[in-house]
C-alpha cells in the first residue's frame, strides 16, 4: 500500500537555505543509472528500492539537498558500486511518494551540471566532492542564429517520431532562449546514452547546439528511410494474394 504524493520541498528553511549556501565545490550523494542522463530541466521519475538509496533519498529530503545523477561507465545500478562518469547533474526531489514497505517513488527535476572532483566510498552509497559547471556562450549572436537553424529540425524530428511510432507528439511553443532550447532538445533526442553523455558535458551552448543539429540531421535521414520502408511494406503486403506481393 502506497501513500498519497506530497510535497516535500515546501516547509520552512529548505531549497532557499540550500541555493543561497550552495558554493561552487560542494559534496554530493551520487545516484548512478545504467539508461539515464539527465539534463537541467528534465523531470525524472525514480523507484526507490535499495536499502542504501532509501537512505541517501530519506535524508536528502530530510536536510532538503539535491543528489547527483551520472550515467554508469562501468558496473550495475544494482549491486556493487557502479564507476560513473565524471560528469551528472544535480536532482531536487520534488514529489515523494512513501510505501509501507519504506520504499519509495519519487520525482526530481535536473538543475545544473557538475564534474566529479573526488569519489568516496565511506557511506553504503557513493558521494562526491564535486564543483558545478558553468555554460558559456548561450547569448551570443552565433547561439541565436544556430537555434533558429535547430528549431525547425527539432519540430520535424518530433513529427516523424511521432509518424513512425503511430503515437501522438506534440512540442509546446519552443522557447527562445538558445541554452533553454539545447537542453530541450537533448532530452527529446531518442538516442544512445553514449550519445547523449557528451551532450552533457559541452560546456559551450553553441557546440552543444552543432553537435545537436547533426544529430537531428542524421535522426531524420533515418526515421524519413523507417518511414518510407513502413509504407513500402504496408503496400506491398496489400497483394492479392495476402502476402508480400502487390496487385
Amino acid at each position: 500500500m502506497s501513500k498519497p504524493f506530497k510535497d516535500e520541498t515546501n516547509r520552512s528553511g529548505g531549497w532557499f537555505e540550500y541555493e543561497q549556501q550552495r558554493t561552487k565545490t560542494m559534496e554530493l550523494p551520487l545516484f548512478p543509472l545504467k539508461q539515464v542522463v539527465l539534463f537541467p530541466g528534465m523531470v525524472l521519475p525514480l523507484h526507490i528500492f535499495e536499502m542504501r538509496y532509501r537512505e541517501m533519498i530519506s535524508r536528502c529530503i530530510e536536510e532538503k539537498r539535491p543528489f547527483g545523477v551520472v550515467l554508469i561507465d562501468e558496473g550495475e545500478e544494482v549491486g556493487d558500486a557502479a564507476k560513473p562518469h565524471r560528469v551528472g547533474t544535480l536532482a531536487k526531489i520534488v514529489r515523494v511518494e512513501r510505501m509501507d514497505d519504506g520504499r519509495m517513488n519519487i520525482t526530481a527535476i535536473g538543475l545544473e551540471r557538475f564534474r566529479i572532483q573526488q569519489i568516496h566510498t565511506n557511506q553504503s552509497y557513493l558521494t562526491a566532492t564535486v564543483e558545478v559547471l558553468a555554460t558559456f556562450n548561450g547569448s551570443t549572436k552565433v547561439a541565436t542564429e544556430l537555434a533558429q537553424k535547430l528549431r525547425p529540425r527539432l519540430v520535424h524530428y518530433v513529427d516523424l517520431l511521432a509518424t513512425v511510432n503511430n503515437t501522438p507528439l506534440q512540442l509546446d511553443r519552443l522557447p527562445e532562449d538558445p541554452t533553454t532550447l539545447a537542453f530541450l532538445t537533448a532530452i527529446a533526442l531518442q538516442v544512445e546514452m553514449v550519445e547523449k553523455q557528451p551532450l552533457l558535458e559541452t560546456q559551450g551552448v553553441p557546440e552543444l547546439l552543432v553537435k545537436e543539429l547533426n544529430l537531428l540531421a542524421h535522426e531524420n535521414m533515418l526515421l524519413q528511410y523507417m518511414l518510407e520502408t513502413q509504407r513500402e511494406v504496408q503496400a506491398m503486403n496489400g497483394g492479392i494474394t495476402g502476402g508480400i506481393f502487390p496487385n
